[in-house]
């Protein structure tokens, strides 16, 4: 009973029997301890994209002295709007707080070349607030039709020279029902004698064109300039290299994004989306077409000689067919082995007209003819090999060698691929500043869109990146608290934080996995406590049993002992002086003896075997 309820022979047998315990109890602590900095990881990120956010505006009348109670929730922190202002000297800017299009031009001209019903600009315009806003006061410009053409237009405060200074140009837009096939790019109208806003059309020439664009799974963000060819007065539109960055994101979020410009008077050239820069260059060398022309050009009075060879490859003139080549060798040939399988139903067609098939009430033998039924799968043909006549299968034929064709060598007369003769560009130009484009004298939007509630706000041109950065963190930057604000708890700043940097949701799954993996390798992969086991079912444990049968012995030997003594007593009792002769006092004497010698063997025996079983337990 002793060695059966946790004594201490128990303790030491299981840590025996489990030698790997302890490391796996350590190798769990260490994993848990993975899962705990992971999460911590994902957490402190989460929470540093709200730290870093625009300052937060809270309602004065909240300066309330602090409570020793602590209070049961904390809740979010109110955000106040406060319209942003230039705090110094720009060209222009419009946050649409007012509420009306003051200083805003609608076109209410026609576009050319169009069929007549959808030339015109009547697409509508409002000033509102977003739909789902979290700020309430901040107002936005929103394009409210669909499948319609839109033209709006404001002057700018003061043209825009380009002369030694930056430009920087920003706004924000919000894709609120999501954008199927349109437009949310700007137009920076060139400032020339005949700039009409009310005459605004896709044709109104411009100097800079940027901003968002899609259609179907095409994602683009534009940034066009117009150049002007100092030879010919012509401009020709120059595109940005194409952005690296999956744009998707910004189109799909319905979140309000901040597109912005830069362009350096050193031709350099930034384009970014929420501060960060998803495209850059130069305007000389990652423009399409270039600003510079080519030096040469192709001769186009030049023409190709008659006899110039450009084969690589010609055809052996030497080469001649072999005499056994048969050209007439048919391709297939009947399989002369091939046997008809057993089985084969000859009488039976493939297919049959359907026997559930009824004619339709309707059939009119007049107009749709005779009636048949449809054709399915003879049923009967399913357990045979085939049905209907037999064929011998074809084979390929191993005398084929079709038409023969001499064999192909290099051309010794090729000259190579014929090219044009190169002569100097006679357009040839060189633009070393294409930072100095045409002034511009106004903003226009001149868009086409297959979904409504498009949202355009805080548009700002100026020269000077502190008036930038500080109207960015009085409306974006505020808007972007608010929306982050109405975030739901840990679970919403956790998928905020994995959209602005995509590797976190590798530590989420990671933060998923982990408990998982340690699931199946503690509770599937283990080995099974032997102690907790006995303890729950009370069987006997391998060691234990044999305990019991050494116990079991050495009582069975104590046992024989007691008879040899009891047989010994109750002899020297009944052999009194007198009743036996001396021999056989010698003869009991002598079976006495043997007795006790077996018996001390049989008990050498049994300590040997147990000695034996002791030391293969050790070992």
């Amino acid at each position: 009973g002793a060695a059966g309820y946790g004594g201490e022979g128990e303790r030491v047998t299981c840590a025996a029997q489990f030698p790997g315990a302890e490391e796996r109890s350590d190798m769990e602590m260490k994993l848990w301890l993975v899962l705990a900095l992971l999460v911590g990881t994902a957490v402190v990120y989460a929470q540093e994209d709200d730290d870093d956010d625009a300052d937060i505006v809270e309602d004065e009348d909240d300066e309330s002295p602090i409570e020793s109670e602590p209070a049961p929730s904390t809740p979010p922190p109110k955000v106040t709007y406060r319209a942003p202002v230039p705090i110094g000297q720009v060209h222009f800017s419009e946050s649409f707080d007012k509420g009306t299009l003051e200083g805003w031009v609608m076109s209410k001209a026609k576009k050319e070349d169009i069929d007549e019903d959808i030339a015109k600009y009547d697409g509508k315009w409002e000033v509102e607030e977003m739909k789902d806003t979290k700020l309430h006061g901040d107002k936005g410009l929103v394009l409210k039709s669909r499948a319609k053409h839109h033209a709006i237009a404001a002057l700018f405060d003061r043209p825009f020279t380009f002369d030694n200074k930056p430009m920087f140009i920003q706004y924000e837009v919000n894709f609120q029902n999501g954008i199927e096939c349109g437009g949310a790019y700007i137009k920076l109208l060139s400032k020339t004698k005949d700039l009409i806003l009310d005459k605004f059309v896709d044709k109104t020439p411009y100097t800079i064109m940027f901003g968002p664009d899609k259609c179907g799974e095409d994602y683009k963000l534009h940034f066009i300039f117009r150049h002007k060819n100092p030879k010919t007065g012509e401009y020709e539109e120059k595109h940005a290299k194409r952005s690296d960055v999956d744009l998707k994101s910004y189109y799909t979020d319905k979140k309000t994004h901040l597109y912005s410009l830069v362009l350096n008077p050193d031709n350099s050239f930034q384009v970014m989306i929420d501060q960060t820069v998803v495209n850059s260059g130069n305007l000389l060398e990652d423009m399409t077409p270039p600003v510079s022309p080519p030096k040469e050009v192709e001769d186009p009075d030049d023409e190709k000689p008659e006899d110039w060879d450009e084969r690589p490859k010609i055809a052996d003139p030497d080469a001649v067919k072999p005499d056994d080549w048969d050209e007439d060798a048919p391709a297939k040939i009947l399989d002369e082995n091939a046997v008809k399988p057993e089985g084969w139903l000859d009488d039976e067609p493939e297919y049959i007209s359907d026997p559930d098939a009824e004619k339709p009430v309707d059939w009119d033998e007049e107009m749709d003819g005779e009636w048949e039924a449809p054709q399915v799968a003879n049923t009967k043909c399913e357990s045979a090999p085939g049905c209907g006549p037999w064929k011998v299968p074809m084979i390929d034929n191993p005398d084929h060698k079709g038409k023969w064709k001499a064999p192909m060598i290099d051309n010794p007369n090729y000259q190579g691929v014929w090219k044009p003769r190169k002569i100097a560009n006679p357009d040839y130009f060189e633009d070393l500043h294409p930072f100095k484009m045409t002034p511009i004298g106004a903003i226009g939007l001149e868009l086409w869109s297959m979904t409504s509630d498009i949202f355009f706000d805080n548009f700002i041109v100026c020269s000077d990146k502190a008036v930038v950065e500080q109207w960015t963190n009085d409306g974006w930057g505020l808007k972007r608290t608010a929306e982050g604000t109405a975030e739901s708890g840990v679970v919403g700043q956790l998928m905020s934080a994995a959209e602005e940097r995509p590797w976190l949701w590798i530590v989420y799954i990671l933060i998923i996995a982990l408990p998982v993996f340690l699931v199946i390798v503690f509770c599937c992969t283990g080995k099974k406590d032997s102690a907790a086991e006995y303890k729950k079912t009370d069987a006997p444990q391998p060691d234990v049993k044999e305990e019991e049968m050494e116990e079991e012995e050495e009582t069975k030997k104590e046992t024989e002992e007691q008879k040899i003594i009891e047989e010994e007593q109750r002899s020297d009792a009944e052999d009194a002086p007198g009743n036996a002769s001396q021999e056989e006092e010698e003869e009991e004497e002598d079976e006495k003896g043997q007795r006790r010698e077996k018996s001390a063997q049989e008990k050498q025996s049994a300590e040997q075997i147990e000695e034996e079983k002791d030391s293969a337990s050790t070992n």
